[in-house]
């Protein structure tokens, strides 16, 4: 399960790299990875500090620190 969580980090982190900051939904929907992973994968990156939080209406957008 690590690898599979560390592979969905990886991937979200070479999206927000290429594409700056984007909801979760699309993030799902444009890397193809199922929803529980790319939350566990989120967690990942947070647990890393690599992450950043920011609300857009009522949008969460998730960019890269």
């Amino acid at each position: 399960m690590s690898d599979t969580i560390g592979n969905a980090a990886g991937e979200i982190w070479k999206y927000l790299d290429k594409n700056g900051a984007t909801s979760v939904s699309k993030i799902t929907k444009e890397t193809g990875l199922s929803r529980n992973d790319v939350q566990r994968a989120i967690g990942w990156l947070a647990k890393e500090d690599n992450l950043n939080f920011e609300m857009e209406g009522r949008t969460e957008l998730l960019s890269l620190k």
